[in-house]
């Protein structure tokens, strides 16, 4: 079985900065780390891979400092590892960012399986996932917290707002995991020293046949306008005094005054 795992190198959220000036995150001198939910993606493939034999591949998009989290992945039981990198990717959405890695996974050819983190602490959107499905034309199951394979059957616990549903499909399928999916162990120091003799496959923009004007900032249909960082209170309880009506336009208020609405 050959499960394709999708993941993201994020920046390490408790360091993230706003440029006040522009409104821009500040990327540089703040570490990387791989999207967590996506670790939860690769530790349940090399399980998988475990019970019932193949391979795994995994797969990034971003700049070359992305071969870290790829190293990281090769080190916990990925087979083999493809970085996305071009400047025509850049500043790609989640819709233009499906579209590239759909095009890279028909490059690779067969698969059984496409596995992803549910979504990516820096954007928090959860579409690459089944908008990847859509692209490939693959069954989709969202929220996976439970996976058991028997023969060309995957069998899933989707979880939901009150509890979880079972879905049930032949296999390729595409699966979106969560955090309560497994516990991803931390390979150690030699498992990550062995990987940096691996290589990792570097494509470009020309080695996979896309059309240019639907990859990185071209193909985006979404325009961030602008990012800040939320006014603190300086107080931890605000206790307002009156009437319904005019407690409620207090609160309005102090959210605007926030940036909160």
């Amino acid at each position: 079985m050959h499960i394709i795992v999708c993941i993201k190198q994020i920046p390490e959220i408790g360091q993230l900065k706003i440029d006040p000036d522009n409104g821009h995150l500040i990327r540089e001198g703040v570490p990387s780390i791989i999207n967590p939910e996506d670790k939860n993606a690769i530790e349940e493939a090399v399980r998988l891979k475990e019970e019932h034999g193949g391979k795994i591949t995994v797969m990034t998009m971003g700049p070359k400092q992305a071969e870290d989290a790829l190293h990281e992945a090769l080190a916990i039981g990925a087979d083999e590892a493809i970085l996305l990198s071009d400047d025509a990717f850049r500043e790609a959405d989640t819709w233009a960012t499906s579209y590239t890695l759909s095009r890279a996974i028909k490059k690779i050819g067969s698969f059984e399986m496409i596995l992803c983190g549910r979504e990516a602490l820096d954007g928090n959107t959860g579409h690459v996932g089944p908008q990847l499905a859509e692209f490939l034309d693959l069954p989709s199951i969202p929220y996976a917290q439970k996976i058991v394979m028997e023969g060309d059957i995957v069998k899933v616990d989707s979880a939901t707002e009150d509890g979880y549903r079972v879905v049930e499909t032949r296999l390729p399928v595409m699966i979106t995991v969560t955090k309560d999916l497994n516990t991803p162990h931390i390979p150690t120091l030699f498992d990550m020293t062995d990987t940096f003799e691996k290589d990792v496959t570097v494509w470009r923009v020309d080695d996979l046949g896309v059309d240019k004007e639907r990859v990185g900032i071209k193909g985006s249909f979404t325009r961030i306008h602008n990012l800040f960082t939320p006014v603190l209170f300086k107080e931890s309880v605000k206790i307002l005094e009156g009437n319904l009506n005019s407690i409620c336009d207090k609160v309005v208020v102090i959210l605007k005054k926030s940036n909160l609405l």
